[in-house]
């Protein structure tokens, strides 16, 4: 199968893990597409790939054998799409987008999922609007986790991604009063985390998709075991350049915590820690993958907090 992945998938993959492991992956997607789409069996047709698509993962929109409308999506193995799979199965659709029957003998790792209108995320509705769908999408996913479930904890991953702020703040001094309160932060959060619920992961408005079996449905999680505070947190960034861009912005960030908190019945000091230390780490770690106008974006909103 011939086609040219989306230069917006492109640029992020060599963002994210370095040119010379991005074009290697791609270099490979032919042949994985091809075992995706054979996996998947002879009766599957592809359309199209979806563009511009995301910064993550290959998207082909294809038909199963009845004509029903599916996408077929293929990331690389540092995305965890196994992850991915068990989340998706254990929602079963509630709030998420659902997972159709996974292919077998698959070595590609993709995911055959319900068709949504990729074209369409929250961002296309006036920021309160947008917002209130987030919220009421976002408190279906936090349920109990699969017994003997593949995810790591909030503190695990941001133990992680702890060393990343301290390696920032020891190449640029400046950063150093932003990092030591925002692993000050995730210290005393995850000595008294309250709540070990499964997490979406990456939630915010543009992974929130219109869809024909409901009207809203979450995509691409990168799932993990924690409290609610921790994924709303990311939500609190959501349109950060326009916050910025606003006089006032730092006002509306104070709100938009304080909003977010009641309206999901969230500790507000927990999620505004919480906060703080995403957007450190976002951040710092944009920073560092050259990405400097984000970067600098996500640690002035930090400042504000």
């Amino acid at each position: 199968m011939g086609f040219e992945p989306p230069q917006r998938l492109v640029r992020a993959l060599g963002e994210m893990y370095g040119d010379g492991a991005a074009a290697a992956w791609l270099d490979r997607l032919p042949t994985l597409t091809e075992q995706a789409i054979d996996a998947a069996g002879p009766d599957l047709t592809v359309e199209r790939v979806a563009a511009p698509g995301g910064r993550s993962a290959l998207v082909l929109l294809v038909r199963q054998a009845d004509g029903t409308p599916a996408a077929l999506k293929i990331a690389p193995p540092p995305a965890e799409p196994e992850q991915e799979r068990a989340a998706l199965a254990h929602w079963n659709g509630w709030g998420a987008v659902k997972l159709l029957e996974a292919p077998e003998n698959d070595a590609s790792g993709a995911l055959l999922l319900e068709r949504l209108h990729h074209e369409v995320s929250l961002r296309s509705l006036p920021e309160a609007k947008a917002l209130l769908e987030a919220a009421g999408t976002v408190r279906r996913l936090w349920v109990e986790p699969p017994a003997g479930h593949p995810f790591e904890t909030v503190a695990e991953r941001t133990g992680r991604q702890s060393e990343g702020m301290r390696a920032a703040a020891a190449a640029d001094p400046e950063l150093t009063p932003l990092v030591d309160a925002a692993l000050a932060a995730r210290t005393e959060l995850v000595e008294g985390s309250p709540e070990l619920l499964l997490l979406h992961g990456n939630f915010r408005q543009s992974k929130v998709l219109s869809g024909e079996r409901a009207p809203w449905l979450t995509v691409g999680p990168e799932p993990l075991v924690g409290e609610r505070a921790y994924d709303l947190a990311r939500l609190v960034r959501d349109r950060v350049e326009d916050l910025i861009a606003s006089p006032g912005g730092p006002v509306t960030a104070r709100r938009r915590v304080k909003k977010l908190a009641e309206s999901l019945e969230v500790d507000q000091a927990r999620l505004h820690g919480w906060t703080l230390f995403r957007a450190v780490e976002s951040g710092t770690r944009a920073l560092a993958e050259g990405r400097r106008q984000m970067g600098e974006v996500n640690l002035e909103f930090a400042g504000w907090l």
